[in-house]
């Protein structure tokens, strides 16, 4: 059987990962995996989940199973957070929620919900999009279109571009894939007035959002980076969310997140939570729940919430000083666009304006690693290399 099993080229990221740890250069500089790293280049765990784990730890009294949409009380907090504590939606029973296994797992549970309910629609993606929303939600069966987004000349959505796509192209009941906030792999978000504009878009051309929020808090704030999710539930009847805890909770390898559906009435919602159960349940049969169960603990004390955006905050700012340090660096005579641009965006991420062979340039030649299509994880760099890494983009641009 097996025989005639073709290998497959290993994952882009997971490859360019490898080939940074071989590279012997002690300057090397890594922007290629998206997580987030402090000035030593380290992804520690945060303090406010160190001692949820630990109250956990001594709570917890069983590993018996936790059911096929996870924890219910983690999927309250969460939506609290990201829709706010008396949002109408929630208060009239117009919203479905399951735990997730990561946000990749929340996509995939909101792609099978759109092939029970219309598996016609068509998903519409930014380009560029997160390489890996294609496989997620091709592979349950749908298909995929993209709309313009990302300008490479001028780093900066094209946004009259997107709408009048979007206006001639997609249909009533089909689905647009937004980027909530940090926009991956550009950095480059709607502004709050494109958003108004996209929210009243979408409601009259009969489109259904689907916001994939992955990086909320790392972007302006916890509050603003949510704006854009919020503006479309007030003024869409329907809305499809896919979040997680990857990042800012830094629980990448416990895989948290949570999908979610508001819906026009309490029946549709309570139709959509039993779809929930039942995709998961044929996929991976429940969520695991350590990380929803921290989260959970977090969200709900008021001391450990505090303290967890308080460590929100410093990620963030630390990436803020990040770009504006290296805006500072880049913004010579032709490099101004660019310098403006990573200045501007928001989010762990920017798309430098380079081809694949300056991309390849920069690995070679100066050890500095980012993506083929230009994408580099800003917090991967510390204020020490910054220099060098700006030096090194002037070189090959």
């Amino acid at each position: 059987m097996f025989e005639a099993l073709m290998a497959r080229p290993p994952d882009a990221i997971m490859a360019l990962m490898e080939m940074c740890r071989s590279d012997p250069n002690p300057n090397k500089i890594d922007l290629g995996v998206g997580v987030y790293k402090d000035e030593q280049g380290r992804t520690t765990i945060l303090d406010s989940v160190k001692q949820a784990e630990q109250l956990w730890l001594n709570e917890e009294q069983t590993k018996t199973y936790i059911g096929t949409v996870g924890n219910k009380v983690f999927s309250n907090h969460m939506m609290d957070l990201i829709l706010g504590k008396d949002h109408k939606a929630l208060s009239e029973g117009r919203v479905a929620m399951s735990q997730s296994a990561g946000g990749s797992g929340a996509l995939r549970l909101a792609a099978e919900l759109i092939k029970e309910a219309a598996p016609e629609a068509v998903i519409w993606a930014s380009t560029p999009t997160w390489a890996n929303h294609v496989p997620l939600i091709t592979s349950a069966g749908l298909k995929m279109e993209g709309y313009p987004y990302y300008n490479r000349e001028t780093l900066c959505v094209d946004f009259e571009d997107m709408i009048n796509h979007l206006d001639c192209k997609a249909k009533a009941g089909d689905v647009v894939l937004l980027h909530g906030c940090c926009h991956n792999p550009t950095g480059a978000d709607l502004s709050d007035k494109q958003w108004d504009v996209l929210a009243k878009f979408l409601a009259d051309k009969k489109l259904l959002p689907f916001v994939d929020l992955a990086y909320f808090g790392l972007g302006r704030g916890l509050k603003e980076d949510v704006y854009g999710l919020r503006k479309v539930v007030a003024t869409c009847p329907e809305v499809l969310i896919a979040a997680s805890c990857s990042k800012n909770f830094a629980l990448y390898r416990e895989r948290t997140g949570m999908a979610a559906v508001v819906t026009a009435t309490p029946e549709a919602a309570k139709a959509a939570q039993s779809q929930f159960g039942a995709i998961q349940r044929k996929i991976i049969s429940m969520p695991p729940d350590h990380g929803a169960a921290v989260v959970a603990r977090i969200l709900g004390d008021a001391a450990l919430k505090t303290q967890w955006m308080a460590e929100v905050d410093m990620m963030r700012g630390r990436i803020t000083d990040l770009r504006k340090t290296l805006s500072d660096a880049l913004n010579v005579q032709g490099g101004e666009v660019v310098a403006k641009a990573v200045r501007e965006q928001k989010g762990m991420f920017s798309t430098l304006p380079v081809t694949q062979a300056q991309a390849e340039a920069l690995r070679t030649q100066h050890s500095v690693y980012i993506t083929n299509s230009g994408r580099a994880n800003i917090a991967g760099a510390n204020l020490e290399n910054i220099p060098r890494l700006a030096e090194a983009i002037l070189a090959v641009l």
